[in-house]
């Protein structure tokens, strides 16, 4: 069974490599995608993402990395036939923001999303953070 594993990946974290780790030894193969999100202006160009994916999969031989610019995320499972979404979850906002895309995503065309509880080492990290944290500039020496 082929299962995709959509995000923005900007950047790829340890959180998406645990998630991505896990979801390989779940499926037959991982599709790990890029997604362009019209509510997130990229800190990465897409194709920097890609290889940071490739290089996070370099162990995972049933892992492809891919990216999808255009259209909605079940328009990609249709053509690709993929029929789960895999989804790393951190706490119950997470859940509360992917439950109603899963269930939108099941009655429009049957795709089914399995949801990983993130890593609690990892739980606290995400793409913002790491985003914001790096635009910060270094404390001053005093």
């Amino acid at each position: 069974m082929r299962a995709l594993f959509p995000g923005s990946f900007d950047p790829v974290t340890q959180g998406h490599q645990d998630v991505l780790h896990r979801a390989a030894l779940l499926f037959d193969e991982v599709v790990v995608c890029v997604m362009f999100n019209s509510g997130k202006s990229g800190r990465f160009p897409i194709a920097e993402r890609l290889d940071r994916l490739r290089a996070a999969a370099t162990d995972l031989s049933n892992v492809t990395v891919d990216s999808h610019t255009g259209g909605l995320l079940v328009d990609y499972c249709r053509r690709a036939g993929i029929d789960v979404v895999v989804r790393g979850v951190r706490d119950a906002a997470d859940l509360d923001y992917e439950i109603p895309m899963a269930r939108m995503n099941r009655e429009l065309v049957g795709v089914e999303t399995l949801f990983i509880s993130a890593d609690p080492a990892l739980a606290h990290i995400s793409s913002t953070l790491v985003t914001t944290m790096n635009q910060r500039s270094p404390k001053e020496e005093p």
